[in-house]
C-alpha cells in the first residue's frame, strides 16, 4: 500500500501540480509590476484588464504544459497529440490571423504608451479623442460626434496632442498708424500676466512683427496649452487683446474699400 502511494504516477502528478502553481503565482507578481509601471498612462480599469488577461494566457500555458508532463507520466503519447493540436492550430490560425494581428498591435501600442484613452489624436487622417482602447480596436470620437473604430493593425503612424504641450498661435493685426513699440509693450505685458493667472505649462510670448499686409501689420503670438485648452484659451486672449486696445486706442484694422465717383 505505501509503495503505491510513494509511485511515480502518485508523487510525480503531485509534485509537478505544486510547481505549476508556484510557477503562475511568481510569474503573475512580475507581470503586474512589469504592467502596472508600461501602463502608467492607462487608467486603473484598463491596467487591470491588461494584466487579468495576461495572467490567463500564462496560466492556460502552464496547465497545457503541466498536462502534457502528467500524461507522459502515465504512458499516453503527447507526441500525437501535438501533431494533431498542431494541424487545429495551422487551421485557426488562417482563419483567425487578422484577429491576431490586432490583438498583437494592440499590446504594441500599450507597451509603447502611444497613447490612452483620452487623449487627443491623429490616426490615418482622422482627428478626435480616444474613446475606447481595446485589443482589436481603437474607437476615436471626433469634435464634431463623429466616432470612428480603427483596427489596430491598421494604425501605422499616430500623431498624439496630449502627451506634451503645444503652442496655440494667435495673429493679431494693427493699423500702420500705430505706435509698433508701444504695441509690442502692451502684449508682452499680456502675455506675463496672461501666463500667471491661467498657470499655463509653459510662458506666452509675442514674437514681434510677423507680417506686413494689405490693410494692417501683424504680431504674432504662441500660448502653451495642453490640447484641451488650447482654443479656450485663445478665445479669452483674443477678448482681452481687443478690450485692451480699445482702451489704449490701438486701432485693429478692417478691410476697407474706396470708391471714387469718376465724372
Amino acid at each position: 500500500m505505501l509503495e503505491q502511494l510513494l509511485s511515480k504516477e502518485v508523487i510525480a502528478p503531485i509534485l509537478i501540480i505544486l510547481f505549476s502553481i508556484l510557477t503562475y503565482k511568481i510569474i503573475t507578481k512580475v507581470v503586474k509590476k512589469v504592467f502596472l509601471f508600461k501602463l502608467k498612462r492607462v487608467n486603473e480599469g484598463k491596467q487591470k484588464t491588461f494584466v487579468g488577461l495576461v495572467n490567463n494566457i500564462v496560466k492556460y500555458i502552464i496547465f497545457f504544459i503541466s498536462l502534457m508532463m502528467v500524461l507522459e507520466i502515465y504512458g499516453i503519447d503527447t507526441s500525437s497529440l501535438l501533431v494533431s493540436l498542431g494541424g487545429a492550430s495551422v487551421i485557426a490560425g488562417l482563419a483567425f490571423q487578422d484577429l491576431l494581428k490586432d490583438i498583437i498591435s494592440g499590446f504594441g501600442i500599450i507597451l509603447e504608451d502611444q497613447y490612452s484613452v483620452g487623449d487627443v489624436v491623429n490616426i490615418n487622417g482622422f482627428t478626435g479623442t480616444v474613446k475606447e482602447l481595446g485589443l482589436k480596436t481603437t474607437r476615436l470620437r471626433a469634435f464634431t460626434g463623429e466616432t470612428r473604430i480603427i483596427s489596430n493593425r491598421n494604425i501605422t503612424e499616430v500623431t498624439n496632442y496630449t502627451i506634451h504641450s503645444n503652442n496655440q498661435i494667435i495673429d493679431v493685426q494693427v493699423s500702420y498708424n500705430s505706435d509698433l513699440r508701444r504695441v509690442k509693450e502692451i502684449i508682452d505685458d499680456m502675455c506675463a500676466e496672461f501666463t500667471e493667472i491661467e498657470n499655463l505649462p509653459g510662458k506666452a510670448e509675442c514674437f514681434g512683427v510677423e507680417e506686413l499686409g494689405e490693410s494692417g501689420i501683424t504680431f504674432r503670438i504662441a500660448i502653451p496649452a495642453n490640447y484641451s485648452d488650447k482654443f479656450a484659451l485663445a478665445r479669452k486672449f483674443r477678448m482681452q487683446i481687443k478690450e485692451k486696445f480699445d482702451k489704449e486706442g490701438i486701432e485693429i484694422p478692417f478691410p476697407q474699400v474706396v470708391v471714387h465717383n469718376h465724372e
